[in-house]
């Protein structure tokens, strides 16, 4: 159930690291974002439903298929940083998948430009058919952050903690 979690966002994040950029992409699939803390989970599932519209728009226009919402943050760490929001992919089941549309939430995510300790952030919507429950990687031109096994195991964790936590007050 949600209100039970503890995890913060940074723990089922993926995180790129360059010189110039950082990058964290977080899967907002509520399997996920259940684990969080409460404020966390209200914030995130506000947040993909103020989108349900768009995100229901795109799902239409790829034959309804279902869709994974991922939240993606672009960090600038050097003065003038570029960054390219369609180079960002993700590896499920041995199969890529790039996304389906990338909905901008900051002002100036268009531009593609950061400046020094600037953040930009949007909601990736990709083909529902990543698999979270297994390993993934999260691909950013050369970078890639493929640590979600180790990640499932936090979850599996959280998961019983949970269990155990709403257990105790039902």
């Amino acid at each position: 159930p949600p209100g039970y979690g503890w995890l913060h966002q940074d723990n089922p994040a993926f995180h790129l690291n360059a010189s110039s950029l950082l990058i964290r992409a977080i899967p907002l699939d509520e399997s996920i974002i259940r684990l969080l803390t409460p404020d966390s989970y209200k914030a995130l599932r506000g947040l993909q439903e103020s989108y349900r519209g768009t995100i229901d728009a795109v799902s239409r226009r790829h034959d309804r298929r279902p869709v994974s919402v991922w939240l993606v943050s672009y960090y600038g760490v050097q003065p003038d940083v570029r960054f390219t929001p369609m180079d960002l992919s993700v590896t499920s089941s041995g199969r890529e998948f790039q996304p389906y549309d990338v909905l901008p939430l900051t002002i100036g995510f268009n531009e593609q430009r950061l400046h020094q300790r600037e953040t930009q952030t949007a909601l990736y919507v990709f083909d529902g058919d990543i698999q979270l429950d297994q390993p993934l990687t999260v691909t950013y031109q050369q970078l890639f952050d493929n640590s979600w096994q180790q990640t499932l195991q936090v979850i599996e964790r959280e998961r019983a903690m949970i269990r155990a936590r709403a257990g105790k007050q039902l």
